[in-house]
């Protein structure tokens, strides 16, 4: 196995998507988390995501929230 830094970098996932180290799923986490969990908040209020996340299209870009609630405010306030 690769060394752990590497599923820190770009080259170093594929690497290990490609060795079947990791599924593409985990490859997709860790390059979230490569930017300190970003995509892993609330684009509304900022709250931690969990399983139940819902994701809704605003505008040409794909967000995730943590309720409808948030998701439906930020699409008005986007709008």
């Amino acid at each position: 196995m690769a060394d752990d830094k590497d599923i820190y970098s770009e080259d170093g996932r594929e690497e290990l998507v490609e060795g079947d180290e990791i599924s593409p799923a985990e490859e997709g986490f860790m390059e979230g988390a490569e930017g300190d969990g970003q995509g892993a908040k609330c684009r509304k209020c900022g709250a931690v995501l969990g399983d139940d996340l819902i994701e809704k299209k605003v505008g040409n870009e794909l967000c995730r929230f943590c309720s409808d609630e948030c998701a439906e405010k930020y699409s008005e306030e986007k709008g």
